[in-house]
């Protein structure tokens, strides 16, 4: 199962042009508010019209603005999570489910189809209470029961975890994570959190202002982002200004000092994403080494963030060492701290 999407969509101060291909897994459309992730969605789901373009699920064309194509939401057979969740506030979680089951005309199937939809849901002892009546989680979990009742094709998720306390996030998270890993389809997954879409999706496409910044598998866009913008959204500190002087050097602005860079670095390159936890300490005469000053530091439940500058303070780098290797904050920073080439990431 694949989705083709290319879209144009205009509003008054702001173009949404979309062009991605999502395959059969769980895709992360990652971005800040406001970029277009969730119009995003709405388009291919049919709730708004694109202003041009194409839209493909696995064949079947769901929008084709040339071709006059422009299928209504119920029959496009896509399955998608609000924020709110959008459950009929006046329905209990069983008749809830029991709305997207309207096409089944046998009242033994619709039955059978709702009993088992609240059973993978664990939700069978809530089926007569009413939204109101249900935490968060269950909320969703009731929302997630709905769609997955209708046996969407493509099932999407909007910033499902924004509503949730912090100490519910991780125990849904866990739940979404198993019920996506399962899901025999594409699935889309829109969050503006890095770690949310590490951990839950194979694929990321990366948006800002309304365009596709980079798309491939997640491990891919986070060792290449490619654009600086990107690099940002997937949570590097360190953008480091520069001049390319080959297919595989640059010279940093600010630092006076040449690094050795894996990635082919393109013509246009004008900086450089190193990780903080990618830094590590190193002698005078490694090379890529950076000669720092003693910087602040604070301390997170698993590691330290260590804030060092450049010899003449002119620009600065995060350095994110761990507890286990170093247990109490550093007294001072090393003279070097050395990124190993394969760990730089030109950018444009």
């Amino acid at each position: 199962m694949s989705l083709d999407v290319k879209i144009t969509k205009r509003f008054d101060g702001f173009t949404l042009r979309t062009e991605f291909t999502a395959g059969n897994t769980t895709a992360a459309i990652l971005g800040a508010s406001g970029c277009g992730k969730s119009m995003t969605l709405r388009c291919i789901a049919g709730i708004v019209r694109p202003d041009s373009g194409r839209i493909v699920l696995d064949g079947r064309v769901l929008f084709d603005s040339e071709q006059g194509i422009d299928l209504p939401p119920q029959q496009r057979n896509v399955g998608l999570l609000f924020q709110n969740y959008a459950l009929f506030p006046n329905m209990t979680v069983e008749q809830n489910i029991l709305c997207a089951l309207k096409k089944e005309k046998d009242p033994a199937a619709r039955k059978a189809a709702c009993a088992e939809a609240l059973r993978a849901m664990r939700l069978e002892e809530l089926a007569h209470r009413l939204p109101s009546e249900l935490s968060g989680g269950q909320q969703q979990r009731a929302a997630l029961a709905r769609i997955l009742a209708g046996k969407p094709r493509i099932l999407m998720l909007d910033e499902p975890f924004s509503a949730l306390d912090s100490y519910l996030r991780e125990e849904v998270e866990g739940e979404v994570g198993s019920l996506l890993a399962g899901f025999d389809g594409t699935a889309l997954l829109v969050t503006h959190n890095r770690d949310e879409a590490y951990r839950l999706c194979r694929e990321m496409i990366v948006m800002d202002g309304g365009e596709v910044l980079r798309a491939g598998t997640t491990r891919e866009v986070f060792a290449d982002p490619r654009r600086l913008t990107a690099a940002r959204l997937t949570g590097c500190k360190n953008i480091l200004p520069c001049v390319r002087v080959d297919a595989h050097r640059v010279h940093l602005t600010g630092w006076e000092q040449e690094l050795a860079v894996a990635l082919p670095v393109p013509e246009n390159c004008t900086a450089v994403g190193i990780r903080a936890h990618d830094l590590v300490p190193a002698a005078a005469d490694r090379d890529n080494r950076l000669p720092v000053r003693v910087g602040a530091s604070s301390e997170n439940p698993f590691d330290w963030n260590v804030i060092c500058t450049s010899v003449d303070g002119s620009a600065k780098l995060w350095w994110k060492v761990s507890k286990t290797t170093l247990s109490s904050p550093p007294p001072e920073t090393p003279a070097f701290l050395r990124a190993a080439p394969e760990n730089i990431m030109p950018l444009v």
